[in-house]
This record gives C-alpha cells, sequence and structure tokens, in this order.
C-alpha cells in the first residue's frame, strides 16, 4: 500500500461532543442519516450558496434565519482535528506514504479546515464543492484516480459512509469502515504501521 486517502467529516475533523451543546447537535442530527437531505448534498455539490442553506436550516427547523445563522457558524467554528486521527496522519507522513483527502464538503468549511495545522499533510485533495459533484457518484473518484495518478491497488480510502467505501471499491480501491476513533486508529496503525516497518517498505 502506497496511498491513503481519508474523508474529512467524522474522520479527520469533528465537532467534540463534550464542547457542543445538545441543541445544535439536534439541530444537524440530519447529517448522521444514512441519506443526506437533498439541500445539503447540494451544499456539498457547491451549486447552492450559504445564504440559500440558512434559507432552507429555517424552513426545515422552523426557526428564525439569525438561529439558523447562529447554529451553522457555530458548526463551523467548532470544527477541530480528532486526535487520534491527527496522530495517525502525522506517522503515516513520516512514513513515507502518499495523503490525500477524497471529501464532500462546502465552500465554507473547506475555507476554515484547509486553515488548520493537519491539513498541511495532505498531497492531494478532491473537494465535493470545487468538483461539482458528491461522493458516492463514480465521477469523483475517477478524478481522485486520474489528478494523482493513483492504482486502485496501491490505495487504501477511509471513510465513516459504507455508501461511499462501497463505491471505492468498484473502482478497486481498499477500504476501511471509519467508527470509534480509538479502535478505528488502532487498527489502521496494525495495518499500516506495523512495528519495525520503515518507510523504504512501503508498497512491497
Amino acid at each position: 500500500m502506497k496511498n491513503i486517502v481519508f474523508d474529512l467529516g467524522g474522520v479527520v475533523f469533528h465537532r467534540d461532543p463534550e464542547k457542543v451543546n445538545g441543541e445544535l447537535i439536534e439541530f444537524f442530527s440530519f447529517v448522521f442519516a444514512s441519506e443526506m437531505p437533498l439541500f445539503w448534498e447540494e451544499y456539498d455539490r457547491g451549486t447552492i450558496t450559504y445564504d440559500e442553506v440558512l434559507d432552507e436550516l429555517s424552513r426545515i427547523k422552523a426557526c428564525p434565519r439569525a438561529v439558523a445563522e447562529r447554529n451553522l457558524r457555530e458548526a463551523l467554528d467548532r470544527q477541530e482535528p480528532v486526535p487520534q486521527t491527527a496522530a495517525l496522519i502525522h506517522d503515516l507522513k513520516r512514513a513515507g506514504y502518499g495523503l490525500y483527502v477524497l471529501s464532500n464538503m462546502s465552500r465554507e468549511f473547506i475555507d476554515f479546515l484547509r486553515q488548520t495545522e493537519i491539513y498541511r499533510s495532505f498531497d492531494g485533495e478532491v473537494v465535493s464543492c470545487e468538483e461539482h459533484v458528491v461522493k458516492p457518484e463514480a465521477r469523483i473518484y475517477e478524478i481522485l484516480l486520474d489528478r494523482y495518478g493513483l492504482k486502485p491497488d496501491e490505495t487504501i480510502f477511509i471513510d465513516d459512509r459504507r455508501s461511499n467505501l462501497e463505491a471505492a471499491a468498484r473502482f478497486g480501491i481498499a477500504t476501511f469502515h471509519f467508527g470509534d476513533p480509538t479502535e478505528s486508529c488502532g487498527h489502521l496503525r496494525e495495518m499500516l504501521l506495523p512495528s519495525g516497518r520503515q518507510p523504504a517498505s512501503i508498497g512491497q
């Protein structure tokens, strides 16, 4: 294995539940549904604006637009690296792996995340709002493989949504379902950073 591809939300970044109130968690509970609402998918696709999302949030949550804006702003500002994943990424980088992003992410959120220290560890990225295509649509995986010349049999994709992993597997990409950060990162370390392994052995 030579290339490690990470989803962002729920894998590399999250809102620490110990630092946010229950109201905010409930307000955005739809992001954990098996299927995203269409308006949020289109926000990730880059085909509707921040203002349009606020209008839709206000409508579906039956709240003043100012409340929707406050909550969306807090959801953005509360994004922070998952500590276990950040430590893993640093170690994978030192080991010589190619590290990439493949994420459904809106413009405001990706601009915020790109300012973080951990984001500088990545060698490349494919972000839905810039490509106008979202996972699990096949085209976004084609863009990743073609843009960076990645070979599927040398690449593993880490995501917290099984539908996205199933789409990647159809291209011959290895997959890993990310759940509990401590457990998932422990398994990934065993797979990718076994004791004594040196950078030169990667992909052999």
